[in-house]
């Protein structure tokens, strides 16, 4: 990544006020559909005034259960593609979208380690989506290595965001 690695959760408050700004410009509602990060992107946009405006609501689906119930994810792809997948995080999103009154959804699945990895998939491993109303999906495929389970979940929020503010760009507002 070319932009410096948070340190801890209030390195995020910039870029999580700048998310707040261009939603609110925008005149959309963001949700979160998250797992690795157990609500941390959702609780950084939280942390900034005024983000009752733009911030609809969050999921944290850590479990595959959750993923199911609580997004529709399909028990099946889970189990077919494992719970950190493109698939899985492109249907959280669109499982967030669909159930909130948002016009954007960024969700997150991966590894936070410091166990849970694997060959094909080791720690660092994220997996990212952003749907839009009117748009296609977008994925993102992080490898974010090897590093303690903070600074994984921070580049996760950091990326999240990022993320949101390139979709943001590309979409006109209402």
């Amino acid at each position: 990544m070319n932009e410096k690695s948070p340190q801890s959760f209030d390195d995020l408050a910039p870029l999580a006020a700048l998310v707040i700004e261009k939603l609110k410009s925008k005149g959309m509602m963001v949700a979160t559909a998250e797992s690795c990060t157990g609500g941390l992107i959702c609780g950084a946009l939280t942390e900034i005034s005024g983000s009752s405006a733009v911030v609809d609501r969050g999921f944290v689906t850590y479990s595959n259960e959750a993923k199911s119930e609580l997004l529709g994810v399909s028990p099946e792809l889970i189990q077919g593609v494992g719970a950190v997948s493109r698939e899985v995080a492109i249907a959280m999103a669109e499982g967030a979208l669909a159930r909130s009154n948002a016009e954007i959804a960024v969700s997150v699945t991966g590894i936070a380690g410091p166990g849970g990895g694997s060959a094909e998939k080791p720690v660092g491993t994220v997996h990212l989506a952003i749907a839009c109303t009117h748009r296609k999906t977008e994925h993102k495929h992080c490898s974010f290595g090897d590093q303690s389970r903070q600074a994984i979940r921070l580049e996760t929020v950091q990326t999240a965001f990022t993320s949101i503010l390139n979709a943001l760009s590309e979409v006109s507002g209402h």
